[in-house]
C-alpha cells in the first residue's frame, strides 16, 4: 500500500526546475506568498487583473505565482514548501492528505457535476457506464474525475477492479481517445467542452447525482498559522474576479481562450458548466468531502483513513 501511494506522489512531484524557478524568485523576499494556479480557473483570472498585489503591497507582500498542469503535482508543491496556496478539485486533496502534506481547506466553490464527465467515442458502441466492464478508461490519477468513475461505477454495479484505468495526463489522454487505444476518457472542463467540439465525443455520464465536483482553495498550514490575514485577502480578491466571471462569461471566455489555447465558443461552453461563488468551508461540505476520503481508502487507494476536519478552516477561524 506505501508502495502504491509513494507512486502517486512519484507522479504528481514537480521538476526539479519548476521547483527551482519558484524558490529562486522567492528567496531573499522578506514577505511572499507563493501561489500555485492552473491554466483555467479563477486563480488565472486574478492573476491577469494584477489587483491582488495592488491589495497585498500595502502589507509589505509581494505575490509569486507557478503554472501548474494539473491539481495533484500542484499539491505536491505546497507539500514541500514551493508554494503557499492554490486551488484543485475534490480528490488531489485526498492523497495529498493521506501522504501527510500540510494542507489546509480555506475555501471552496459550489458542485458543478457536469464540469465532468465520462466521454466516448461518437461512434462507440459503448452505450451506458455499465459497457464499460472490461474496457479501457483513461483518466488523471488522483484527480477529480478518478471519484467520478467510481462513484458511475458503483451506481452501474460495476466494480472498480472489473475495469482497466490507463492513467494518463489530459493531453495525453485526449490523443488516446482519438486514436482509439482506450475506450472511455474521464476528464474535466475545459478539455471536455474541446473533445465533445473537435471530436463529437459522446458523454456516457457527468457527475450529475453522482458527485459534487466542488473546486477547493488551500492553504499551507504553515503560511495560515503565521499569516491568516494575507489568505483572507487572496479569498477577498477571489471573490471579486468571481463575481465580475460570472457576470460577463463572454469575456471572461475571451480573456482565457488564448491561455487554454481553445477557442471563445468551447471555453463559454465549459464556463457555463462551472460554479460561482467563493464560500467558506461548512460542515456540510466537510462531510461530502469525508465521504470521498472513505470511499477511496475502501478501494485501497489511500493507504490510511484521514479525517476532513483535521485539516479543515471554518468560517470566522
Amino acid at each position: 500500500m506505501k508502495r502504491l501511494i509513494q507512486r502517486w506522489i512519484a507522479s504528481a512531484v514537480l521538476s526539479i526546475s519548476m521547483v527551482a524557478a519558484t524558490v529562486s524568485v522567492s528567496y531573499g523576499q522578506e514577505k511572499v506568498v507563493r501561489i500555485g494556479f492552473q491554466k483555467y480557473g479563477k486563480l488565472v483570472l486574478l492573476k491577469s487583473k494584477g489587483t491582488l498585489e495592488e491589495k497585498l503591497k500595502t502589507s509589505g507582500y509581494k505575490v509569486v505565482w507557478t503554472e501548474f498542469p494539473s491539481g495533484p503535482p500542484l499539491l505536491e508543491a505546497l507539500n514541500v514548501g514551493a508554494i503557499d496556496f492554490g486551488n484543485t478539485g475534490e480528490a488531489p486533496p485526498i492523497f495529498a492528505q493521506a501522504a501527510g502534506a500540510p494542507i489546509q481547506y480555506v475555501a471552496y466553490e459550489p458542485p458543478a457535476p457536469k464540469g465532468e464527465a465520462i466521454l466516448v467515442p461518437k461512434d462507440s458502441k459503448l452505450n451506458s457506464v455499465a459497457d464499460l466492464k472490461g474496457k479501457k478508461v483513461a483518466l488523471n490519477k488522483g484527480s477529480n474525475v478518478h471519484y467520478l468513475l467510481v462513484k458511475a461505477l458503483e451506481k452501474a454495479g460495476i466494480k472498480y477492479s472489473e475495469i482497466e484505468p490507463v492513467f494518463l495526463a489530459p493531453a495525453d489522454a485526449r490523443a488516446a481517445f482519438e486514436r482509439g487505444a482506450v475506450d472511455a476518457w474521464v476528464i474535466w472542463d475545459p478539455f471536455q467542452a474541446a473533445a465533445e467540439a473537435a471530436t463529437g465525443a459522446r458523454t456516457l455520464a457527468d457527475g450529475t447525482g453522482l458527485v459534487s465536483n466542488y473546486q477547493f482553495y488551500f492553504s499551507s498550514k504553515k503560511f495560515l498559522e503565521s499569516d491568516p490575514k494575507i489568505i483572507d485577502v487572496v479569498l477577498a480578491q477571489l471573490s471579486e474576479v468571481d463575481d465580475w466571471a460570472k457576470g460577463d462569461i463572454h469575456a471572461v471566455a475571451e480573456q482565457l481562450a488564448p491561455a487554454v489555447g481553445l477557442s471563445v465558443p468551447v471555453v463559454e461552453v465549459a464556463l457555463k458548466r462551472q460554479a460561482y461563488g467563493i464560500k467558506p468551508i461548512t460542515e456540510s461540505v466537510i462531510a461530502d468531502q469525508q465521504q470521498v476520503a472513505d470511499t477511496f481508502f475502501t478501494l485501497g487507494l489511500i493507504p490510511k483513513q484521514i479525517k476532513i476536519s483535521d485539516v479543515a478552516r471554518r468560517s470566522g477561524s
